[in-house]
């Protein structure tokens, strides 16, 4: 039986890399949004993922991307362990998350206080698609620097924001919209980037007026 340094080592010999490349790139993308490691975490597994997540490692993939750990670096067999060292304490759940891929799953953490959830699949190859953001819908596949901007739904707003964004020069590649109620007042972005903006844009973006929230997500490698 391969080893899971063989699974989702950099050779990526395995049963299926859909259930440890993909998995673990799901969740270093919850790692990059969330800014770091969290201090609690649990993973609502569906379909397949519930299944196998242990004779196939996804269960160490997930843990090991929480930790900040890359495909190629042979701690990930002791993610574990590595995840007590940093203080992260998880648990599995199985969980119907309805018509989406066999290979999805929704990640919550708790971060300084703050919870995030997001929901991904692996589609094949070590690719995913991250299907929701704290419920915002969206298609993304974490391999472009993503802003998940919650802006006030007023003339201008998206503009503003954008005008802000190009003038550090940085392009936008992808940009997603989404009017959380006409009567609130509030809408939803996802901009992908072509590269990474720096802290100065990311704080300049925070103190707009029309800006509610922002989080960052840098790609995955």
């Amino acid at each position: 039986m391969p080893s899971i340094l063989e699974i989702i080592g950099p050779s990526m010999i395995g049963p299926s890399s859909s259930h440890t490349l993909g998995a673990m790139r799901i969740s270093k993308f919850a790692y990059n949004l969330d800014g770091g490691t969290p201090q609690d975490v649990i993973f609502y597994l569906h379909g397949s993922f519930q299944e196998t997540y242990i004779g196939h490692g996804t269960w160490l993939a997930l843990i090991a991307g929480l930790c900040g750990i890359t495909t190629d670096d042979s701690r990930v067999a002791h993610a574990d362990k590595i995840a007590k060292t940093l203080g992260m304490k998880y648990e599995f759940k199985p969980v119907d998350l309805g018509e989406v891929h066999p290979n999805t799953v929704k990640i919550f953490t708790t971060k300084n206080g703050e919870h995030h959830e997001i929901i991904g699949s692996s589609v094949g190859g070590g690719r995913i698609k991250i299907i929701s953001i704290d419920s915002l819908r969206c298609q993304l596949d974490g391999e472009y620097p993503t802003l998940v901007v919650e802006n006030s739904d007023v003339p201008g707003a998206l503009e503003i924001i954008i005008k802000t964004i190009s003038f550090s020069d940085v392009n936008i590649a992808r940009l997603e919209l989404n009017r959380e109620s006409r009567y609130l007042k509030r809408a939803n972005a996802v901009i992908e980037l072509d590269s990474e903006p720096s802290d100065s844009v990311l704080n300049a973006l925070r103190h707009l007026e029309v800006v509610k929230s922002l989080m960052y997500a840098k790609a995955i490698f």
